[in-house]
């Protein structure tokens, strides 16, 4: 696999690993800056109210509160997720007028401690005066539902609360529905779950000298700082945020959040920098969890399984404002059409407000909710016509150079290999549908299997749009890596020092990586869109060629033979076949700043997915390319039920992917595990719930998350579609989140599988599976 490469290919132990288990790595809270302030901030109690009056004058008199801000004290801006001509920005970083959920921010303080804090806080007097609340989309729509918001003005149905719309369609559907020789339709929900990162939400800002410096637990300092320098009224210059490390995020701390822009505007209010740490139950009852989804589908096929014709109804329920919830419900339709061939398709996709906190991404951003709604329907629909599961998707998986209808390539597409390759590892076609197998030891226990098939993107274009990488040579032979890339956990900076040191021969050690900071290093696409391999990725090759070419030309001209005879070695180049004539990267670097005018050999390189694409498709009518990267994935769950008290469990999860090119088997490895725990989490443990707007489990003892003693035996097979060459561009593809998704529809469908029911909501609680085991047999609870 990684046959010729030294470092790319080769599972090489993580560049920030040593930091992190000694305890050196800085996270914001180890942060230490003379003075610091502690922020707190006051929330509504209410899901929806008017505000009369804020009365901050008791809470400025407490002995240590250095300063309080509210809404009068910023400059009446709103930011959202998406703030496009379309969707502009909907939220105020303070609530002026009106409160749309629980935990809504209203003011924020400063002060000397904790104590002094909590005090002031708890003096702010705010009359409200309470308004109808709604919390389920579907009842926001109806017509006498509360008004959170207008709807859209381009949305023409008379809904109400209607943040924006997405439609799309392609072919005939009612002639494919017409003539199809088996029609199902099927409604699946999915449920509200948090993100469970480790590290709470958490900012230090300092003000000092006409700049804010900013340290965050984020996913891309170049989308804090654009947003914080327009809502503070800064220029971009006069905002600087650097690097943290952080302790997860999955999706959850892409955009901006009121307690960053708290922190900022309390420093320069206060002048002296200011903390803030959300409490877990903060982060419970008042940050941004995920999207639940509301799936309706109707799909037609022919006789012998194949696709015809697909209409798709999704909601999404985003919240007290826009959130992600336009992009998710974008989204939404590729998830559900780029396995599969369909010669037709209807869409249309519903983000709604509701009064409950604002929602966010959360790893696969939705894509684990239509894979469950698809893949479990097409099991239904292969039982139906006499098709086992796996027949069913090779007839209609995608090939490779297939066209998607928004002119997006699948190129080496292997999804088929990905199907076959699982199911024979698992011997998935023996054992599946087989009731003898299905009884473990006394009986009490059913063993089941089941497939899931799933695909996800690698690299779009949302902002900053591109990344770039700057690679120095030193003096001694060694290199710095100067990045905008910020390391989640995912493994970036191993990722990107493998690539130099690949195309540059030079140990890792001698690597030095500079990284997330908004002004020593060059800007970076973040951590949310899957990209950071391909994209980032790509920009350190080119910035390592770019110094490769230089080393090489100096090279030729000192040892008067021709670059193509030159040999690159370890921190050195050599004329080949003649070893002993070589010069060192360090000669080099002496050579060119005394005969180049002091050129120390540096290169940059930069790389923009869709280069001959001018914008992002559109969010409502998904006209235009998305991605030019594909991953497929067909995961294979084997579960048992004990069907005396309706618990399942995930045994054993086989996951054949297609991600081009493994460039660190190790971390691809870690990925998969990790999607494979999110999934076994989102399928029996973990729950958010909430009662007319308020968390009624706002704590880690309270909401369930999977440990060691829950996982599965995960097992990875590598599906190799591409090959990394030194010198040349790469398609590598993600992941860090599509493996998240088809493993939860194969536990549905294993579900099935073991004891005959069919779920059609998350979670699969015991409960949910003894009522659905009772229905079946027609007994009474």
């Amino acid at each position: 696999m990684a046959d010729g490469l030294r470092y790319v290919g080769r599972p090489v132990p993580r560049v920030d690993g040593v930091e992190k288990v000694t305890g050196r790595a800085r996270y914001t809270v180890d942060i230490e800056l003379p003075g610091t302030l502690v922020g707190r901030i006051l929330r509504s109690p209410h899901p929806h109210a008017r505000i009369l009056s804020v009365d901050t004058s008791r809470a400025a008199r407490v002995p240590g509160v250095k300063a309080v801000v509210t809404a009068r004290d910023t400059l009446g801006l709103r930011h959202g997720f998406v703030e496009t001509p379309r969707y502009p920005a909907d939220q105020a970083p303070l609530a002026v007028d009106a409160v749309r959920h629980v935990g809504e921010e209203i003011a924020a303080v400063a002060a000397v401690d904790p104590y002094a804090a909590e005090e002031a806080l708890g003096l702010i007097r705010v009359e409200y005066a309470p308004l109808p609340a709604v919390f389920d989309p579907e009842e926001a729509m109806g017509p006498d539902a509360p008004e959170i918001h207008p709807s859209h003005p381009k949305v023409l149905e008379p809904y109400r609360n209607i943040a924006g719309k997405t439609a799309t369609s392609w072919g005939d559907v009612a002639r494919g529905l017409d003539e199809a020789y088996c029609v199902r339709t099927d409604r699946f929900e999915s449920h509200l779950r948090t993100h469970g990162y480790l590290e709470p939400q958490a900012t230090l800002a300092s003000w000092e000298g006409g700049k804010l410096n900013v340290w965050t637990s984020s996913m891309g300092p170049f989308l804090k700082r654009a947003k914080l320098a327009r809502l503070l009224g800064l220029p971009l210059s006069s905002v600087r945020v650097q690097k943290a490390y952080v302790g997860g995020a999955f999706g959850g701390k892409i955009d901006l959040f009121s307690h960053e822009f708290c922190a900022g505007l309390l420093s320069m209010k206060a002048g002296r920098p200011v903390r803030m740490v959300a409490s877990r139950e903060e982060v419970f009852t008042a940050y941004r969890h995920g999207q639940p989804l509301v799936v309706e589908l109707t799909t037609g096929v022919k006789k012998d399984g194949t696709l015809l014709a697909q209409r798709l109804r999704v909601i999404n329920n985003c919240g007290a404002y826009r959130g992600s919830g336009v992009v998710v419900i974008f989204l939404a339709w590729g998830f559900a059409a780029v396995p599969y061939r369909l010669p037709s398709l209807e869409y249309e996709g519903y983000a709604v407000y509701t009064n409950n906190p604002v929602r966010a991404p959360q790893r696969g951003h939705g894509a684990p909710q239509m894979r469950f709604a698809v893949e479990s329907q097409l099991d239904m629909i292969a039982e139906e016509i006499g098709l086992d599961p796996v027949e069913i998707r090779l007839r209609n998986a995608r090939l490779p150079g297939e066209v998607l209808p928004n002119g997006d390539n699948v190129h080496n597409c292997g999804l088929m290999d990905c199907i076959r390759q699982s199911a024979e590892r698992t011997r998935f076609q023996e054992r599946y549908g087989r009731p003898q197998q299905k009884a473990v030891g006394s009986g009490r226990f059913r063993r089941g299997i089941g497939i899931g098939v799933s695909a996800y993107f690698g690299g779009s274009l949302i902002y900053p749009n591109s990344s770039s990488v700057v690679v120095k040579l030193n003096d001694d032979g060694s290199l710095t890596l100067l990045t905008g890339a910020i390391d989640i956990g995912q493994g970036a900076e191993t990722i990107l020092t493998q690539i130099v040191a690949e195309e540059l021969n030079v140990p890792l050690a001698e690597i030095r990586v500079v990284a997330a900071d908004t002004e020593s290093t060059p800007v970076d696409i973040g951590a949310w869109i899957s990209g950071g391999a391909y994209v980032t990725g790509n920009a350190a090759r080119e910035a390592a060629g770019a110094v490769r070419r230089k080393l090489t030309e100096l090279a030729s001209e000192a040892m008067e033979v021709g670059v193509e005879d030159l040999v690159v070695q370890e921190k050195a180049i050599s004329v080949a076949g003649s070893p002993t004539r070589r010069m060192t990267y360090a000669e080099l670097y002496e050579r060119s700043v005394r005969t180049r005018r002091g050129d120390p050999i540096i290169g940059e390189g930069h790389w923009r997915t869709m280069r001959d694409q001018p914008t992002h498709p559109s969010l409502a009518s998904t006209k235009g390319r998305w991605t030019e990267n594909y991953a497929f994935s067909a995961q294979v769950a084997e579960v048992e039920v004990d069907i005396e008290t309706g618990e399942a469990r995930l045994l054993r999860a086989v996951t054949a992917h297609d991600c081009g090119f493994p460039l660190n088997p190790v971390l691809v490895e870690g990925q998969i595990d990790g999607q494979v725990s999110m999934a076994l989490g989102h399928a029996f443990l973990e729950e958010v719930r909430m009662e007319a707007g308020r968390t009624l489990n706002p704590s880690w003892l309270e909401y369930r998350m999977p440990t060691i003693h829950d996982m599965a035996v995960s097992e990875a097979i590598d599906v190799i579609t591409e090959r990394y060459e030194v010198g040349r561009p790469y398609r590598t593809k993600e992941v860090g989140e599509g493996y998240v998704s088809a493993i939860l529809a194969a536990i549905a469908n294993a579900i099935y599988d073991a004891v005959g029911v069919r779920l059609h909501s998350t979670p699969f609680t015991p409960e949910r599976i003894l009522r659905e085991l009772r229905d079946r047999d027609g007994a009474q609870p």
